[in-house]
């Protein structure tokens, strides 16, 4: 089984968000990227399993400059067999899948993973992108997978319930929280994952249909107020009058 995960970098959780050039920048100054988790605990890892259970390998792919290779060889850490890099600034969701589809298409695998967006962007537009370019089938919003042959059995929260989805290989799909358990790469996959082959790849011609104009911060939370247990209709008033929520 030949697996292709889709990696992109995003600031960690923690990481203190500012601008530059007049709001239109984002300031990556004294900022620490990590994968995606969405990416990594979650597809990247199920991929593992699907590999360890019924062989294959696993090719991680990232779109960005040579600045993002550190990112890449944590996935290596983590247990992916190869890298792909595409040498290029991922301008918008639309470049970033144009741009992994073109590879897979000449790559031919089994299944391809995304995580179900990114934590900077929220889009969770690159996967069906991708399945699109591809015309393969895209299952959104997995958080369970089983493999029996070359036919897929997946689960996924609804409204109300869950939806059971089978389908044959080749597929994207896009990974929740429950696909899998997050892993830690250990020194011995720290140490093999320096000599693990990472591929440049020249960047193919595609537009980007999105542009910045600019960005702001949400803003700021208001202090909270608290309220006497016994004082009932002052949290009434409060809760219609200030937070409107009545």
């Amino acid at each position: 089984m030949k697996i292709l995960v889709c990696i992109s970098k995003t600031p960690d959780t923690t990481a203190k968000i500012a601008f530059t050039d007049n709001n239109t920048k984002f300031d990556s100054n004294n900022v620490q990227f990590i994968i995606n988790p969405y990416d990594e605990w979650y597809a990247l890892v199920r991929a593992l399993e699907l590999k360890e259970a019924n062989g294959g390998t696993v090719t991680v792919i990232h779109v960005g400059g040579a600045d993002t290779e550190p990112i890449i060889r944590k996935a290596l850490a983590v247990g992916a067999d190869d890298a792909v890099r595409i040498d290029a600034e991922p301008k918008d969701a639309y470049f970033v899948a144009n741009q992994i589809a073109n590879y897979a298409q000449k790559e031919s695998f089994d299944i391809i993973f995304a995580g179900k967006e990114t934590l900077d962007f929220n889009g969770g537009e690159v996967g069906a992108m991708i399945a699109a370019n591809l015309d393969y089938p895209f299952v959104s919003f997995v958080g369970k997978l089983d493999m029996n042959g070359n036919e897929a059995t997946m689960e996924r929260e609804i409204e109300g319930g869950k939806e059971v989805v089978n389908v044959s290989t080749p597929f994207v799909l896009s990974a929740q929280k429950g696909m899998a358990e997050q892993r830690i790469p250990n020194m011995r996959g720290i140490m093999a994952a320096r000599t693990k082959p990472l591929k440049v790849e020249a960047a193919t011609d595609s537009e980007a249909l999105v542009a910045v104009s600019n960005f702001e911060l949400p803003e700021a939370k208001s202090e909270c107020k608290y309220v006497d247990a016994d004082n009932a209709a002052e949290l009434i008033n409060l809760l219609r009058n200030e937070a409107k929520v009545i």
